[in-house]
């Protein structure tokens, strides 16, 4: 602010009263309207030229509307005093920190002149003007600007104005859930029902208020979300780097203990070289003198025969008579063992093989298991539509049905007869015990409806290699089956022969919902409402095939997957 200039006569006269408004600089060429405010000549008439083709002009101010445009003329006496005030007050420029230009995407102040306007900070709901901070200070200083009703100014007052009317859009529409001015409201909008703009805002922010509730708690649930899947990511990495460490580990093991069997065996093959043809060597040994022996002697024996001396021939016969062959050495051709080295090789070849196919059989349970590891699961169904996404089509087997049971055209349904049937003989099928598997084999996530009438019925989830026999296939009672009892008394699971009642509604209609890589069996009594009745929780190693079981009843009874 200026300093206040003290003239002679003791008035103190604030420099401020003596600055145009619109230009916001001490006045030059100063003129007087009619409403008593007093502009720069060249302001006034560059903010009327802008209201021409209204044909009304206003006073930047007080917003007084004239028609005709006034005649403007120059207020001597104020001219005199500004005039004065130059010569003696130093103009200090004036504060202009708050003001910048307005940008491309800005609102610029209705009252800077010239092609660089400033930026408005604040809009006018009475004015229908948007003011920079410098043009807003009228506002706060006059008490009749006081009243006016001022909102930030963040979007251009256009948007604001009825483009019908012309006039600010104050009222909202309910019939047509939009806002309009009060014009509207006696034509096109008659008829509607209608509120203020601050009525229909007040509505509205409770609701505000309730959506912020629901997006502050729906974003602190999406929060430990994403706390939780880093830390499964974590988690996952972790136990990802551990399996291939126990992995190699293993496969070491493995590979040390084969080539040290390797070694072993090496070992064995030389020693027992060494030792059979030491053995060998020395036998050679032996025949080798005793042959020398033999041809000596039959050198002498030779000799002897040829003597004509009968007297020497009767005294060395006798000594020459006597075996000269060794008793430790084997008599007769040298016999070669049946069973050589090669023996050895086949039984090398043998275990080979064996090693060979324990990896094929064992490997597909491994990709299988890593193929289904995942970092997290998809968010688990809560309700009956959200289980229909996973609904799986069913047919029953044939080749498993029980000769008791009668199975539909389309495989959907087994009924219980008292006349047994003939069906061909086959490996899958139950003999002992009245039941049937599905043909699907079943991983992922698969959902299935089964109903029932008359007597009590197992429904049963079984790997497809449950045992046939008598003793060992009833659903339930071995650890390849998982099956829910279901009769007009109640539920009873169980699982590898250990049972556990089940509370719930009873109805005549089951829901099965398989999550196979989470390894979870739920099944749900339906009815109006879907309540759980009892969930497993394991790991799952083989595919399995959805089968009905009849524990009790008589002729008549059928149970039928659902065909939803």
């Amino acid at each position: 602010m200026a300093e206040k200039w003290q003239p002679q006569c003791g008035v103190e006269l604030e420099p401020n009263q003596f600055y145009c408004s619109v230009c916001l600089d001490l006045l030059k060429d100063p003129v007087t309207i009619q409403c008593g405010h007093t502009y720069c000549r060249s302001c006034i008439e560059g903010c009327w030229d802008q209201e021409k083709e209204k044909g009304t002009y206003s006073c930047p101010q007080c917003r007084e509307a004239f028609s005709p445009r006034p005649v403007l003329g120059r207020n001597n006496m104020l001219a005199e005093v500004v005039e004065k005030l130059k010569r003696t007050v130093t103009q200090q420029a004036r504060p202009a920190s708050s003001l910048a230009p307005a940008g491309p995407t800005d609102i610029a102040c209705d009252f800077c002149c010239g092609t660089k306007r400033n930026k408005a900070s604040m809009s006018c709901l009475t004015c229908l003007a948007s003011y920079c901070p410098a043009h807003l200070e009228p506002h706060h200083s006059f008490p009749v600007l006081k009243l006016h009703q001022l909102v930030s100014a963040t979007v251009p007052l256009k948007e604001k104005m009825c483009t019908k009317h012309n006039k600010l859009m104050e009222v909202y529409c309910k019939t047509d859930q939009r806002c309009i001015c009060y014009l509207c409201t006696l034509d096109d909008h008659r008829r509607h029902s209608t509120v203020s703009a601050a009525a229909e805002r007040a509505d509205k922010q409770v609701k505000l208020g309730e959506i912020q509730s629901a997006v502050k708690r729906r974003f602190q649930e999406r929060q430990e979300e994403l706390n939780e899947l880093v830390q499964a990511v974590k988690d996952f990495e972790i136990c990802c780097q551990t399996a291939v460490k126990s992995s190699d580990e293993l496969f070491d093991e493995l590979i040390s203990s084969i080539q040290n069997k390797r070694a072993l065996i090496k070992e064995l093959i030389e020693t027992r070289q060494k030792t059979a043809i030491a053995e060998a060597e020395d036998l050679q040994m032996q025949l080798k003198e005793e042959i020398a022996t033999l041809g000596r002697r039959d050198d002498d024996l030779e000799q002897l025969s040829h003597t004509v001396d009968h007297i020497h021939f009767i005294q060395i016969f006798q000594s020459l008579s006597i075996s000269c062959e060794s008793p430790d050495l084997p008599t007769g051709a040298v016999v070669r063992p049946k069973r050589s080295m090669e023996a050895v090789t086949d039984y090398v070849s043998d275990l080979t093989y064996d090693m060979k196919n324990l990896l094929e059989t064992t490997w597909p349970e491994i990709s299988a298991t890593v193929s289904v590891t995942d970092v997290v699961l998809p968010p688990v169904p809560k309700t009956r539509g959200e289980l229909l996404r996973y609904h799986c089509p069913l047919t029953l087997d044939p080749n498993s049905v029980n000769n008791c049971f009668v199975i539909s055209q389309e495989s959907k349904r087994v009924t219980s007869d008292s006349k047994e049937k003939y069906y061909l003989s086959h490996l899958d099928r139950f003999g002992g015990v009245k039941q049937v598997l599905c043909r699907e084999g079943l991983t992922g996530r698969c959902y299935w409806e089964v109903s029932w009438s008359g007597g009590a019925w197992s429904l049963a989830a079984s790997y497809k290699n449950i045992s046939r026999k008598l003793s060992e296939s009833e659903f339930g009672k071995n650890d390849k089956s998982w099956c829910l009892e279901c009769s007009a008394d109640g539920y009873t699971f169980r699982h590898n022969s250990v049972t556990k009642a089940v509370s719930g509604p009873r109805t005549s209609q089951i829901g099965v919902y398989l999550d196979y890589r989470s390894g979870t069996l739920s099944f749900y009594s339906i009815s109006d409402t879907m309540t759980l009745l009892h969930k497993v929780c394991t790991v799952f190693t083989q595919p399995l095939y959805p089968g009905l079981g009849l524990k009790e009843g008589s002729s008549g009874c059928y149970a039928e997957v659902k065909k939803l």
